[in-house]
């Protein structure tokens, strides 16, 4: 896989437009001059997370003894079902917060941004090519960046593209999805069957 498709695969995960609205909601009670200050620790905290789980999710499989085809099976079912959310996503909310508290990593950091998906992605590039590192931690963090500048820019990106716009990018976003975790899937059963 190369960068840039390490990096377009991550921002599809990360999924910033369609979690312009799901912020701007968990967000709306919290005053203005709070938001930005909020969003971007949420953003560092799910970089942390990921940076974390990169570098040590590798050994956590070693110690359990878990093979990377299995990684690569169970990172494409979660793909595959979230995109199926973002392509349907039902009328009952996916995360539910208290609005009157301030939110902090619970639900912004974890799940939305640094979600099981994510967590495997970086787990299993590192896993199948550590020797690459500097290249993933380079596509993680410029797909952390542009998810930031979408996040941070929600309020006047809501306004300017519309409600509609933001539902349809997202659907085409899992369907892009889809196709990712079918590959991920039909190559951890390649990996399985030594094909």
């Amino acid at each position: 896989m190369t960068v840039l498709a390490a990096i377009i695969l991550l921002v599809i995960i990360m999924d910033p437009i369609g979690n312009v609205p799901i912020f701007l909601s968990i967000l709306k009670n919290i005053p203005i001059n709070r938001r930005r200050p909020i969003i971007i620790r949420e953003l560092i905290i799910a970089l942390i997370i990921l940076l974390f789980f990169m570098f040590v999710g590798r050994f956590i499989l070693q110690m359990l003894q878990i093979e990377q085809s299995s990684l690569g099976i169970a990172g494409g079912i979660i793909l595959f079902i979230i995109a199926i959310r973002m392509i349907f996503p039902g009328t009952k909310p996916i995360i539910s917060h208290d609005e009157k508290t301030e939110p902090l990593v619970v639900p912004l950091a974890i799940p939305m941004l640094a979600g099981p998906s994510a967590i495997a992605v970086v787990i299993l590039f590192m896993a199948q090519e550590p020797s690459r590192w500097l290249e993933w931690t380079l596509a993680l963090f410029i797909a952390w960046l542009i998810t930031g500048v979408i996040l941070i820019s929600s309020e006047v990106l809501a306004r300017k593209i519309g409600d509609r716009a933001l539902i349809a990018i997202e659907r085409l976003m899992g369907i892009l999805l889809i196709m990712v975790s079918v590959d991920f899937i039909l190559d951890g059963i390649k990996q399985t069957l030594n094909i």
